[in-house]
């Protein structure tokens, strides 16, 4: 197995698409081809990360924090850290993978995963994201359906929440009259046709559309098929920010916070108090997701955790929603639980190839 069959993996998960347009996800430094032998999960990559992968034998770091966000500019290796580390990881031939935003917003990602270390159920989306998706509409004759319809399926087009190959399929005919240049695969050039022809309708995620375009043309029997591409407002049900889920028995507000020190194995929150009442419905994001205190509040939670915060933002929630700083460090980590699981399902078969989580912290935050 080589490296790039385990990107291909994370990124069916968690596409790189789907990720926020100015984040810098997919693979930073290495090489697709080299053959995977073990993999070191992180948060993100400092010189102690880098020596436990050489330590470990591992060829591939999987990071949750890009190494490279901006332009380099420079490979300065007396006095830049960040260059030093690329120069390492090329020496040592270890390829790093970096999945930020994307794994953010995915389902079963950072959020998701925090949700489940509090011991949440029924978790959803706490705010969906909206406008990432297209509807496809093609053309096609009735007798080259199935296999047509299959082909476009095969391109992750037509997936629905927890549904895949959805599609709405409407008889009619189509016309066409060909010119002296044209070569119909149905008819003559020059005469008018008619042709008992199926309206299919697919919807496909923004990352998607081009490679369904293709096999649009590819596979359609027509020397020019007719197809539609709507862009849509609707709520994307597999990709959104954050999480809301319930607890299995409500909990007071003190009770809760001692709740969450505990599982995330942290020595201090801060917040500010909720409305009162007890806690059952509880929205999460990992992260800096301060910004969606709205969506948490609209969404009827009665506490949420999340980091980051603003001070003036615990002014405006305080009274209404129990409002849980608990550590950018904190609320990710757990992300690397859902990771490896991934992974080691992926390679259930293939014991020669390890998967490690690395044995220290890479969080800057102290407390005096």
């Amino acid at each position: 197995m080589n490296v790039g069959e385990l990107i291909n993996l994370l990124e069916d998960w968690a596409p790189p698409g789907a990720a926020w347009e100015k984040d810098n996800v997919g693979l930073q430094v290495g090489s697709r081809r080299d053959k995977l032998k073990n993999i070191l999960l992180c948060l993100e990559v400092d010189e102690e990360v880098l020596k436990e992968a050489i330590k470990k034998k591992c060829n591939l770091i999987f990071s949750h924090h890009p190494l490279i966000f901006k332009p380099i500019k420079k490979l300065d290796l007396q006095k830049d850290k960040q260059s030093n580390l690329i120069a390492g990881l090329i020496k040592n031939n270890i390829s790093l993978y970096s999945a930020h935003t994307n794994l953010d917003f995915t389902r079963d990602g950072v959020s998701f995963e925090l949700a489940r270390i509090l011991k949440l159920k029924n978790i959803s989306f706490l705010q969906n994201e909206e406008g990432n998706q297209f509807k496809v509409v093609v053309f096609v004759p009735s007798e080259n359906l199935e296999s047509f319809s299959e082909s476009l399926f095969e391109t992750g087009a037509g997936i629905i929440g927890n549904y895949e190959k959805c599609s709405f399929r409407l008889n009619g005919e189509g016309t066409f009259k060909g010119n002296e240049k044209s070569n119909p695969s149905v008819g003559k050039k020059g005469e008018l046709e008619k042709v008992k022809e199926v309206r299919l309708e697919l919807i496909a995620d923004a990352w998607k559309l081009n490679h369904l375009i293709s096999a649009v043309k590819k596979y359609h029997p027509y020397e020019e098929p007719a197809y539609d591409i709507y862009p849509l407002k609707n709520r994307n049900a597999n990709y959104g920010a954050g999480a809301v889920g319930y607890l299995e028995y409500e909990m007071s507000e003190k009770e809760f916070l001692k709740h969450t020190v505990s599982s995330l194995k942290t020595g201090r929150l801060k917040y500010c108090s909720g409305s009162g009442k007890k806690i059952k419905k509880v929205a999460v994001c990992g992260g800096s997701g301060s910004d969606l205190t709205d969506a948490a509040l609209n969404s009827g939670a009665d506490a949420f955790i999340t980091a980051d915060i603003k001070y003036h933002t615990y002014h405006d929630a305080r009274g209404k929603i129990l409002l849980v700083d608990a550590g950018h460090y904190e609320t990710e980590i757990g992300s690397l639980n859902a990771v490896k699981r991934k992974i080691e399902k992926f390679l259930m078969d293939k014991e020669t190839i390890k998967v490690y989580k690395y044995s220290g912290s890479t969080n800057p935050v102290k407390f005096y």
